[in-house]
């Protein structure tokens, strides 16, 4: 991808498809006069910005459509540049023929993310700030589109900000230090150096930590609903989805496949999947199907192993429960099904010794909302999550790693009095880490990476 180029470009910002009407935008040097070339009659070069026009499009003599033109005068716009927004009526026919006319008359066909890169390349925000903007628009619940919100507006640039500019000073002060070696002087305060380093050191992984809440809030979590056959998956899959999502049956093994919904708690998104029952398998196809099931546990955020609670003893969950602890992170929420309310008592203490155990009755209900918070406390584990910086992209959690590697190499170096020349290297690595965060130092193909994965109107 061509980073700096002086083209005007073009693209269709609204999705494929009909609709009441699609915007077609334009950006770059040229961009009045291109669009001005296809809406005779509106004079948008000495108009003021943030204004609309309506006009006829016209190629030639032939009346494309009606539409209206917003005009955004470079740098008040979103890309800094000069920007002519189409609001066509949303034919396919006529946004296309709109397209092919601004291409004819000296417009480039956008890029994928490339109004967002020229947004990102003239100082309207950070990298990070900009791939905020791609996660913005595929939020899908509103803990995703908070997270998205929240770094768009700069809360997680903020952070880095202040942190790289505390290190900054000292490592300034060490430099200096290397230009007057030779007199053996010592401008950066060591144990303050160390206090910072520290005090980085600290704040760098909370932001870690909180990936592994981010990650969920901004991708969803992996609920696997396991069990043996007839314990009721496919009823409780039905209940937290309140619709007939999955078939009921008293036979065992009606579910030969995995089925997966989306169930939004407190704004957070549960990817549940109801799998096959576990037992020995009696043909081909069950066989696959446990399979399968024993996959997909692997690959889950959370288990949700389901027993049934008449015909079942604790010895007995407790081996199922064995069976799932392939991975120590993986949670693993123990719910007795076909608990009616006033057998609470009966079976909480039939199986007193499983901890963090769940009565429930997935078909009438009970206990259904509880389970549902507790999967819900399973996940943000007390945490406020709208109160804070939460780290949700895999790109910033690598290099804020990476960062605190050499932040506890320097602080290494300091302490076993290694020469300020090592002490430096390790702080100017640590302060790239960060750069490339924000944007500060990047690359042709770590942007070309980025920006790629937009979507071409965007």
């Amino acid at each position: 991808m061509n980073l700096v180029t002086g083209d005007t470009i073009v693209a269709l910002s609204t999705p494929n498809g009909v609709g009441a009407i699609g915007v077609i935008r334009v950006s770059g040097a040229e961009a009045i006069p291109i669009s001005e070339k296809i809406l005779p009659g509106i004079k948008l070069t000495g108009a003021a910005g943030h204004t609309m026009h309506f006009g006829i499009i016209k190629d030639g003599d032939e009346v494309l459509d009606e539409a209206v033109a917003g005009l955004f005068k470079a740098p008040h716009s979103f890309t800094c540049e000069d920007v002519v927004e189409i609001s066509c009526h949303g034919s396919p026919y006529i946004l296309q023929k709109v397209l092919q006319l601004l291409l004819s008359k000296g417009a480039r066909l956008a890029k994928p993310g490339e109004f967002t890169m020229r947004a990102f390349l003239n100082g309207r925000f950070d990298l990070s700030q900009a791939e905020a903007v791609s996660d913005l628009i595929a939020s899908e619940t509103k803990a995703a589109h908070h997270l998205a919100i929240n770094q768009m507006r700069g809360g997680f640039s903020g952070e880095l900000k202040i942190l790289r500019e505390e290190l900054m000073h000292f490592a300034s002060l060490i430099e200096l230090e290397l230009d007057f070696s030779e007199e053996d002087v010592e401008f950066a305060n060591r144990p303050q150096l160390l206090g910072l380093l520290d005090k980085m050191q600290t704040k760098i992984e909370r932001l870690c930590e909180s990936f592994r809440l981010g990650n969920v809030l901004k991708n969803g979590v992996s609920v696997v609903i396991a069990g043996r056959p007839n314990a009721g998956k496919s009823t409780l899959l039905n209940t937290l989805l309140n619709e007939e999502r999955a078939i009921v049956s008293d036979i065992p093994g009606t579910t030969r496949d995995t089925i997966e919904e989306t169930l939004v708690i407190n704004g957070i998104a549960f990817r549940l999947t109801d799998t096959a029952g576990i037992r020995k398998a009696e043909d081909t196809i069950e066989k696959q199907g446990v399979e399968r099931t024993m996959r997909k546990i692997e690959e889950a955020s959370i288990v949700m192993y389901l027993f049934d609670a008449e015909n079942i003893s604790a010895s007995e969950v407790i081996e199922d429960i064995d069976k799932f602890k392939t991975n120590g992170e993986i949670p693993i929420l123990p719910v007795a099904n076909k608990v009616d309310l006033a057998e609470k008592k009966i079976y909480s203490g039939k199986f007193s010794n499983i901890k963090k155990l769940q009565l429930i009755s997935a078909k009438s209900g009970y206990g259904i909302d509880v389970l549902k918070k507790n999967l819900f406390e399973t996940v943000v584990q007390g945490n406020n999550i709208n109160d804070g910086v939460i780290l949700s992209n895999i790109r910033h959690y690598e290099e804020l790693k990476s960062t605190l590697q050499n932040l506890q190499k320097a602080k290494t170096g300091i302490e076993n009095k290694l020469s300020g020349e090592l002490v430096a290297s390790d702080i100017r690595s640590a302060l790239n880490h960060l750069g490339e965060i924000t944007g500060e130092i990047t690359t042709d193909d770590l942007l070309g990476n980025i920006f790629g994965k937009f979507c071409i109107g965007k």
